[in-house]
């Protein structure tokens, strides 16, 4: 890799401050928007449950650390996957990632927000 680290941007066409920014945005939406709003329907809503079967059975088997551990695992992987694209200059891979992140955090916490106001 010729001094090149997997967690770095050297020898890439992307900008360590854009990429900063892009998962920033992916973080505050599906890492904390999400994460928050979900934790609050799991512990404070007798009405609600949660819809998504894997988050379901790992809230039922390990708490709130499984709904963590799954989106923790989601979001790193997705970061390897943009890193990867980083490294092969292909824009999708790069951009895709948090993207996707974002706007599925974004959609989710606004409908998790939703279902607590009622």
């Amino acid at each position: 890799m010729s001094g090149r680290t997997l967690l770095s941007l050297d020898g890439t066409p992307y900008d360590d401050a854009e990429f900063s920014r892009l998962w920033l945005v992916a973080t505050a939406t599906y890492g904390v928007g999400d994460v928050v709003t979900t934790v609050a329907l799991v512990r404070f809503s007798a009405s609600v449950s949660e819809a998504n079967a894997l988050l379901r059975t790992a809230i039922e088997a390990f708490g709130l650390w499984g709904l963590v551990g799954l989106k923790l695992a989601a979001f790193f992987t997705c970061l390897a996957i943009s890193l990867s694209g980083a490294r092969d200059a292909d824009d999708l891979l790069y951009y895709g990632p948090p993207a996707v992140l974002a706007l599925v955090g974004a959609f989710t916490t606004a409908y998790n927000v939703r279902l607590l106001v009622g």
